[in-house]
């Protein structure tokens, strides 16, 4: 026999009442507790029972729930489909799913489709409703249709803005307000106009659609050629070459939501294919030189990608406050190598990866050094790369400088060193 399900999670829209079926409000009728938001419980004035407000503090209310639902039936009200970017995740993780019940309504990305004639099984969703907006123009990259979950902070226009300002412009936007209820609205925007809108309320979905149907979504691995990226230029610019960069990246093992370090950042090239990489997680790119820094920025700018912090500061002192990594790549030291590694292995996250870029002989044997005396064997790769370029009619092989791509990866509780 199943055990008995005492809560009720009820998603409910904007129209209230009106939006339940006969079995979502029969389990609010034979409730002896509702528990939702303020505007929720309004919709209920009939309802005499206890009445709990989720609001600040979900834990210790989430522990009231389960005290009460020892003795009577309770219900949770949330918005539409509570299993979607909802509370019902962490009802379930608290209360265990033997104990509740789930009735959904249609979520509000659902409606927001809908109401502007939108097929959306071919979208994705990204939310920066109560968080911050860091990652949302790195999550806009390889999608043709987004829908998003906004706030009063980052609302549409607040977020066009951030599109305007790194040139993320070629899409359609519809703001969805109000969705299912008395005050509806739906209105297509550019970008241009969205940003520049002061009347949109702060219950609503925000659509994206590309404006050029011919759109492609960039390449998985990114390899972007260095006159891709704003360099300091003496002898054709401090950068990490495509082809070093390739196999740094590889050999950092990141993931879609990896904390990653890039040391010694200069133009930030290693940092903005890491943060493309890992368009769930985050790149903190520490470059002492101000010039640099300057330089850093305005390829991010350029990129649109905005997932990457700029620290401007020298390693290892900058590295203090960082939070750990999972994967770090060390591109210069500025003759602080030894110190560096020892840091980036005590704050390594266990399994994660440190890539070493070394041109000068000094620096390859204190890298060898460094990570030997931790007990770490480095994998090393001798990089010698020659490219094509024209002379009068013909082509001829030009050497770029040798790059040793030192590679380890710190022990994890069970594993060792590699």
């Amino acid at each position: 026999m199943s055990p008995r399900r005492a809560i009720t999670l009820v998603g409910i829209g904007d129209d209230g009442c009106a939006s339940l079926t006969s079995r979502a409000l029969n389990a609010v009728m034979k409730a002896g507790v509702l528990v939702g938001g303020e505007r929720h419980l309004e919709f209920f004035p009939q309802f005499h029972g206890e009445r709990v407000v989720l609001k600040d503090g979900l834990s210790a209310v989430l522990d009231r729930v389960s005290e009460l639902a020892e003795e009577q039936n309770v219900c949770v009200l949330a918005s539409g489909d509570p299993l979607f970017f909802g509370i019902g995740g962490l009802v379930l993780k608290r209360l265990g799913a033997e104990h509740v019940e789930i009735l959904p309504q249609p979520s509000s990305m659902q409606w927001a489709f809908a109401r502007a004639g939108l097929k959306w099984d071919d979208a994705a969703f990204l939310s920066v409703h109560g968080r911050s907006p860091e990652g949302f123009l790195t999550g806009l990259k390889g999608q043709a249709k987004v829908a998003i979950l906004t706030d009063e902070k980052n609302s549409p226009p607040v977020l066009a803005r951030r599109m305007a300002e790194h040139g993320e412009t070629a899409w359609v936007a519809w703001v969805c307000e109000n969705l299912g209820g008395p005050d509806e609205r739906v209105r297509r925007f550019d970008v241009a106009d969205l940003a520049a809108c002061q009347d949109v309320g702060p219950l609503n979905v925000l659509l994206l659609v590309r404006s050029d149907p011919a759109w492609q979504a960039p390449c998985t691995i990114p390899f972007l050629h260095e006159d891709a990226f704003a360099k300091r230029m003496p002898k054709k610019g401090l950068i990490t070459k495509r082809e070093v960069r390739l196999l740094s990246l590889a050999a950092m093992g990141i993931r879609p939501d990896s904390v990653v370090w890039d040391i010694g950042a200069g133009s930030g090239s290693v940092s903005i294919e890491a943060a493309l990489l890992a368009p769930d997680g985050r790149v903190y790119a520490i470059e002492v030189d101000p010039e640099g820094v300057e330089i850093c920025r305005e390829n991010l700018r350029a990129h649109a990608v905005d997932n990457v912090r700029v620290i401007a500061g020298r390693a290892p002192e900058a590295l203090a406050d960082l939070e750990p990594p999972d994967a770090v790549f060390i591109g210069g030291s500025k003759g602080s190598m030894e110190e560096i590694i020892d840091v980036v292995i005590d704050r390594l996250q266990p399994g994660g990866h440190l890539v070493v870029n070394a041109i000068t002989l000094e620096n390859v044997g204190e890298t060898y050094q460094a990570l030997r005396k931790r007990g770490l064997v480095p994998e090393v790769t001798l990089l010698q790369v020659s490219r094509a370029e024209p002379l009068a009619h013909y082509l001829r092989y030009e050497a770029l400088n040798p790059i040793q791509i030192f590679a380890v990866k710190k022990p994890s509780q069970t594993g060792a060193a590699s």
